[in-house]
């Protein structure tokens, strides 16, 4: 059974820093796509993040510059350290995994953390 559970939430003043993590079990998160998407009250699910099983990353533009993506193959863990935080990038942060090696779908889906930025 596949599981992604996302920590590292909270709540933040503008300007600071958060690092989420996302770990996954049922699979190994090195073999397929991994990524983070947001969603804010009242606001469709975004994407905010990805990295490919290169190794490569793509940022919406909103967080260029601010967060950044990787992974720890060891831990089968995946984090989003956000710097910078600014009140528009408050919203529930969900893990999300592609469904296979060679299928970019994203399928699997977390639980979701909040992140909370106040002015």
């Amino acid at each position: 059974q596949v599981q992604l559970v996302e920590s590292g939430g909270g709540l933040v003043q503008a300007g600071g820093s958060l690092r989420l993590s996302c770990a996954a079990s049922g699979l190994t998160s090195s073999n397929i796509v991994m990524g983070w998407f947001r969603q804010a009250p009242g606001k469709e699910r975004e994407f905010v993040a990805r990295i490919n099983r290169s190794g490569s990353t793509s940022y919406a533009d909103s967080v260029k510059g601010r967060f950044t993506i990787s992974r720890d193959n060891a831990k089968n863990t995946v984090y989003l350290q956000m710097n910078g935080l600014e009140p528009e990038d408050t919203a529930i942060y969900l893990c999300a995994g592609s469904r296979g090696r060679f299928d970019n779908t994203w399928y699997y889906w977390g639980q979701g953390t909040q992140v909370t930025v106040s002015s």
